[in-house]
């Protein structure tokens, strides 16, 4: 059985304020975000279920028709199709997990990602 630690994998350069860390299974992406302060990732959707948990910081997120501020500790739920996007409020650190794979992001379609 292979272990990994998030040391050991890459850093993907999104933009100037970004990086993201991945780790694809069979039916499971986890990712490991760098947002520094005023990184704004777009509003966008997707089919996965999403699990986002901050380790470190603070964003402000809009996920449907509400926003509120998520900070170190707390998580949310983000349901398959329903338009979500955040903004780093200071240098934050998140975790995210999606079901199933992230195929758009093995295949490079993350430009909502890329923009700072």
């Amino acid at each position: 059985m292979k272990t990994y630690t998030w040391d050991e994998i890459a850093e993907e350069q999104l933009n100037p304020l970004a990086g993201r860390k991945a780790l694809h299974g069979a039916a499971i992406t986890v990712a490991h975000f760098r947002f520094d302060k005023g990184n704004k990732v777009a509003s966008h959707h997707h089919v996965n279920d999403q699990v986002t948990i901050v380790e470190k910081g603070a964003v402000r997120m809009t996920v449907g028709d509400e926003e509120f501020v998520l900070k170190a500790g707390e998580m949310v739920l983000v349901a398959p199709n329903v338009p979500h996007g955040n903004e780093a409020l200071e240098d934050t650190v998140i975790m995210e997990l999606f079901s199933p794979i992230r195929e758009d992001w093995i295949k490079g379609d993350d430009s909502y990602l890329r923009s700072k």
